[in-house]
């Protein structure tokens, strides 16, 4: 979709969000709490970026974006290039992050710009009159993006929790999840640090009631590692067989061969090239997909096989 920029607000520092509309000021399509979209940016790149305004608004998008200095250039242009009256393509909203519809208690954490999605979740939670409460982490007040917002929004629901710049001073996520409240479901958004944090708080927890939305993979990067070897896949419609080396990713793989695989992160994070396997023993390096899906699907950017194996892959 061709989208006009509305309007751009600065919401804390280095952060901006874009609010985008349909030239013709129609209804868009709809999206669910949680969900994202991606963005293409000057270079063709895209990036995935969570609706953070309410589900039930149907005439705007709105996202957020931190500037990263040290990031890959999507920032940059969405806070340098991006002008009000431009345009933007972007993709129907997916969502892989969404509410679990059998929670009695939802327990939202955010870090930082991660609150986009939560803020969303809020909106819905908030409509629904469900039980729920947020824990939002940032450096400082001056980083606190929607801080009115979500205090309207889950008024009485929420902590919001400044470390200034020392981790331990902030939420003590140990001691929040240290008990195990049945049928509540976790959700979490944010930095790494606090990813990791909360999936170490959590291992007591039942595994489908936690909930993480990755935008970025770890700083290793998952296609491919030290120790890895080659494999095969083989191709049900022309039962072509083709060998993986170490050093190279299914998808690159199927590329050169001729065949064609959506893409868009290719890192495990945005669950663009699931691809369904019929026979096989993937290792699963993506951030997406549930262990049910992982019974039929693999993401051919970054997942591999054991050494010597064959995956057959629905292609």
């Amino acid at each position: 979709m061709r989208l006009l920029v509305r309007s751009i607000t600065l919401e804390a520092e280095g952060i901006l969000s874009f609010e985008l509309v349909h030239p013709n000021r129609t209804a868009l399509p709809p999206f669910e709490p949680g969900s994202h979209v991606d963005v293409t940016m000057a270079d063709g790149r895209l990036r995935q970026y969570s609706l953070c305004n309410d589900p039930a608004e149907r005439q705007r998008y709105r996202i957020a974006v931190l500037r990263e200095v040290a990031g890959r250039g999507g920032s940059r242009f969405m806070h340098e290039d991006v002008r009000v009256g431009g345009f933007l393509e972007v993709s129907l909203p997916r969502n892989h992050f969404p509410l679990a519809a059998d929670a009695g208690r939802h327990l939202l954490i955010a870090g930082g710009v991660g609150i986009t999605p939560i803020l969303s979740m809020a909106h819905s939670l908030r409509r629904q009159a469900a039980a729920y409460e947020i824990h939002y982490c940032t450096r400082s007040e001056g980083r606190t993006a929607f801080k009115e917002e979500v205090g309207q929004v889950a008024a009485g629901k929420v902590s919001i929790h400044h470390d200034h710049g020392d981790p331990s001073s902030g939420l003590d996520v140990a001691g929040l999840l240290r008990v195990v409240v049945p049928g509540t479901h976790v959700y979490c958004c944010g930095p790494a640090g606090l990813m990791r944090a909360v999936e170490a708080a959590t291992t007591h927890w039942p595994p489908q009631s936690i909930h993480f939305e990755h935008f970025a993979a770890a700083k290793d990067d998952p296609s491919t590692a030290e120790g890895d070897a080659e494999f095969e896949v083989e191709l049900t419609s022309t039962g072509a067989i083709l060998p993986v080396p170490a050093d190279r990713t299914i998808l690159a793989v199927l590329r050169s061969a001729g065949t064609q695989v959506e893409s868009s992160c290719e890192a495990g994070v945005c669950g663009t090239c699931r691809t369904r396997y019929l026979s096989g023993s993937p290792h699963h390096r993506d951030y997406v997909l549930t262990d049910d899906e992982r019974r039929d699907w693999i993401m051919v950017c970054v997942s591999r096989a054991t050494p010597g194996d064959r995956l057959v892959l629905d292609l």
